[in-house]
């Protein structure tokens, strides 16, 4: 698959696994597996993407005497996944150009 095309995709992925609450990398990286395997090293560099891009907005908790930070989507981000929604229904449009059997063979 295509660097440009995967990395856009994880983006929305990562949006999208923290849209309804905040959370943090371990559990992010928990609830994307059914779907998409993303290591830790492939997820920080996205999360600081999004947060630099204002997507995502970054704070910290104690948690048993660390601090862990969470991540919390941004109107920015919200409306990345709607953008995203869009798009899709065009490459999904392309898609089907590009996969219909043609009429002449």
């Amino acid at each position: 698959m295509d660097i440009q095309l995967k990395r856009g995709l994880l983006d929305v992925c990562v949006l999208k696994a923290i849209k309804n609450e905040d959370s943090y990398g371990y559990k992010i990286i928990k609830d994307m597996k059914p779907y998409v395997e993303i290591s830790e090293s492939t997820l920080y560099p996205i999360l600081r993407r999004l947060e630099t891009s204002q997507m995502l907005s970054v704070y910290s908790v104690e948690h048993n005497g660390r601090l862990r930070k969470y991540y919390r989507i941004t109107e920015n981000g919200l409306k990345r996944i709607e953008d995203f929604k869009c798009e899709w229904k065009e490459i999904m449009s392309i898609y089907e150009y590009i996969t219909k059997e043609d009429d002449n063979e």
